[in-house]
């Protein structure tokens, strides 16, 4: 089972989240980054993400349902509540998710990061 791939959004690009991640073994990006400028549309950032084989984390709930309602072949996006949620919350959270999901269930999906919550 492959893992999935993780890129953070404009919303939710916290280069310590990022780094908290990686150093557990997870294959994270962040807008901006090499294949996506920092000022990219919430558009442009899904279709890249899913580009690179990558599910995509997200703060912005309303436009992002109403992307994946458009382009329903995706690379899977996450999304949270950003109001709920400290760092350690969302470090574990994800690292959660990414451990326990294999990349090809992401494929289409639209998952609530409450999920993998403790």
């Amino acid at each position: 089972m492959a893992r999935p791939k993780l890129h953070l959004d404009a919303d939710t690009s916290i280069r310590s989240l990022q780094q908290a991640l990686l150093v557990r073994g997870h294959d994270v990006t962040r807008t901006p980054c090499g294949w996506i400028a920092g000022d990219a549309s919430d558009e442009d950032q899904l279709l890249a993400a899913t580009a690179q084989g990558r599910c995509l984390f997200t703060f912005n709930i309303r436009d992002f349902k109403a992307l994946t309602a458009i382009y329903e072949r995706h690379g899977g996006v996450i999304l949270a509540a950003q109001r709920s949620w400290t760092l350690s919350e969302l470090i574990a959270a994800l690292d959660r998710a990414l451990s326990t999901t294999g990349a090809e269930e992401w494929i289409g999906q639209v998952r609530w990061l409450n999920t993998w919550r403790t």
